[in-house]
């Protein structure tokens, strides 16, 4: 969403009028002050301030009705109706939402955005005949941009993955889909994602027809096979590729990332192997035969990079750094950091040479290595912060007390440094001390009320591990105002909306951060939502899939336990 920008009028009037206005402001948006009567809300700057205090308060409905008050008050400025749209949509404030959209479309009748969210609304109403006009027209626009808004209602907007893949199929049906090959590949992803093999195959076949012969239609194919557990199957079309992956790199990575997500980590480097080779292939290649545990194979590529030039280069030492570091032949790999001679890449090297140090059994050399770079004057803030972030992590590996004082240190040397007090939180909660956690995330928000990572991170903190769910909510909220297609500020959404009881809602918000985001965690929430609903089968299938992806995870655990599952 792009940041809004008052009328140059207002602006000025701002630079005058807002350490009056702004106490003002804050209080009426605090007490959701509806009064029309009221002069603040005849007044754009004080309404368009109010607004903005009450999004930072996390209160959206109240913050919709100041922007629709302000978007009124604008004289046809379609930034403040837009603004007012979306925060409404947000808010689940339908009303408003179509009150601020008939100011937006009566200001920019021809904007994409606009008809983008009125087919959004169309969908959350459940008029699914004026939506499938709406987004028909969206397709049909001539303009590029307009499938892409098209696909971002279907998949953000629609009130389930049942109504979203009804609406697409019928749009598949009308021909609606613009003939290029970008299109269809979205729309089959998305497809593959709302977890409707059928309609997956259908856009397939018209794919086929339509590109006959394109390599990224059989990856495509690949995947859907591969997501719809017919692995063989996958493996088939993906050989069926041939040579395909000498074509370009970003189809040899696309093919073996899907050797790796079916586990083929062999089949996977022998493709990126194929055509010419940088830094990027090697140290991939590198990673799958360490995860295959292939070291026969690792060794010949080490041999294979060392070889490349008789001088290496600074990108090449790093690289054959880490490369032995991979194979374990940490002695060597801190040779060659150590001979990183400058650069970016010398800063990198310094930091994983402190980490060899620690896997050699060298500990206090590693502390020691550590110490002299966060005290390094000539070096950059980022190099000092990254050198004690690596000493808290290397300490919390082995459970090691002094983890706390690394925190300190750094904090002492960087007061109030937003990247050491996140991580130092996030300690605290692995702690279960959830008050000390939320302090330190509540001081990343006074430095930086919008920092989308800490308004996350303490509003999932606040609906996991209290009983505080309005409050998360409101900090959730915030974060979706500000990057509402988050994946994990989704999940953050559903979880609160399960802790607040409204569990069908919540499980529409997870399955959607699912479809965006295989993670365990999301799986996991998904499943507990579905044993609570009764719909146990189901739910074991998804803690079966956290299982699969990380079967450690802290919160699958927690399920696990809850639910005796």
């Amino acid at each position: 969403m792009p940041v809004f920008s008052p009328p140059r009028t207002a602006r000025l009037r701002a630079a005058l009028l807002v350490p009056l206005l702004g106490l003002a402001c804050a209080a009426h948006a605090q007490r959701g002050d509806l009064d029309r009567t009221d002069t603040l809300h005849q007044d754009l700057l004080g309404a368009t301030l109010a607004g903005e205090f009450a999004v930072q308060a996390g209160r959206l409905d109240e913050a919709a009705n100041w922007y629709l008050d302000a978007a009124r008050q604008s004289d046809g400025d379609p930034g403040l109706a837009e603004r007012a749209t979306r925060i409404a949509l947000l808010a689940g404030d339908d009303r408003r939402a179509a009150q601020a959209l008939d100011l937006w479309r009566r200001h920019a009748p021809d904007s994409l955005p606009m008809r983008a969210a009125e087919a959004t609304l169309s969908l959350r109403a459940g008029r699914d005949r004026v939506a499938r006009r709406q987004l028909e027209a969206l397709l049909r626009s001539g303009d590029p941009a307009g499938w892409r808004h098209a696909f971002t209602v279907l998949g953000g907007g629609a009130r389930d993955q049942a109504q979203a893949a009804r609406l697409l199929g019928q749009l598949v049906d009308s021909g609606a889909i613009p003939d290029t090959l970008q299109a269809w590949m979205a729309f089959g992803g998305l497809a593959q994602r709302l977890d409707r093999t059928d309609l997956t195959e259908r856009i397939l076949e018209n794919i086929v027809a339509r590109f006959p012969g394109e390599p990224r239609v059989a990856l495509l194919r690949a995947s859907q096979l591969r997501e719809s557990g017919r692995p063989d199957e996958a493996r088939q079309a993906l050989a069926a590729l041939g040579d395909a992956a000498l074509t370009g790199p970003d189809l040899r990575m696309g093919i073996a990332g899907e050797y790796e997500a079916l586990g083929d980590l062999a089949d996977a480097e022998r493709t990126l192997a194929m055509g010419p080779q940088d830094g990027r292939t090697y140290v991939l290649r590198a990673s799958l035969m360490a995860r295959a545990e292939n070291k026969v194979a690792l060794a010949a590529l080490y041999e294979e990079v060392k070889a490349v030039a008789l001088t290496p280069n600074p990108a090449q030492r790093l690289l054959l750094g880490q490369m032995a570091e991979y194979l374990e032949q940490y002695d060597e790999a801190l040779d060659w950091y150590q001979t990183v001679p400058g650069g970016p890449e010398r800063a990198q090297a310094r930091l994983r040479g402190a980490r060899v140090l620690h896997e050699l059994g060298r500990r206090d050399d590693a502390w020691a290595r550590l110490r002299e770079l966060q005290s390094d004057g000539t070096s950059d803030e980022d190099m000092r912060r990254n050198a004690y972030l690596l000493e808290a992590e290397l300490r919390q590996q082995g459970d090691d007390p002094a983890e706390l004082d690394v925190y300190n240190r750094g904090l002492a040397a960087m007061p109030d440094d937003p990247a050491v007090l996140y991580s130092r939180a996030l300690m605290w909660e692995r702690r279960d001390d959830i008050p000390r956690a939320e302090a330190d995330l509540r001081r990343v928000l006074v430095a930086d009320p919008e920092n989308v990572a800490a308004l996350n991170a303490l509003g999932y903190t606040l609906a996991d591990r209290t009983t505080r769910y309005t409050e998360a909510l409101e900090l959730i909220d915030r974060a979706r105002v500000a990057e509402p297609d988050n994946a994990a500020i989704i999940d953050s959404y559903g979880w609160v909306l399960y802790r607040l009881g409204r569990n069908e809602d919540a499980l529409v918000e997870l399955r959607r951060a699912f479809s965006m985001m295989k993670d365990a965690e999301v799986a996991a929430h998904i499943g507990e939502v579905l044993w609570v609903l009764g719909r146990h089968d189901e739910a074991r299938k998804y803690f079966d899939e956290a299982r699969a992806i990380d079967p450690e995870n802290r919160s699958l655990l927690r399920a696990l336990e809850k639910t005796g599952a």
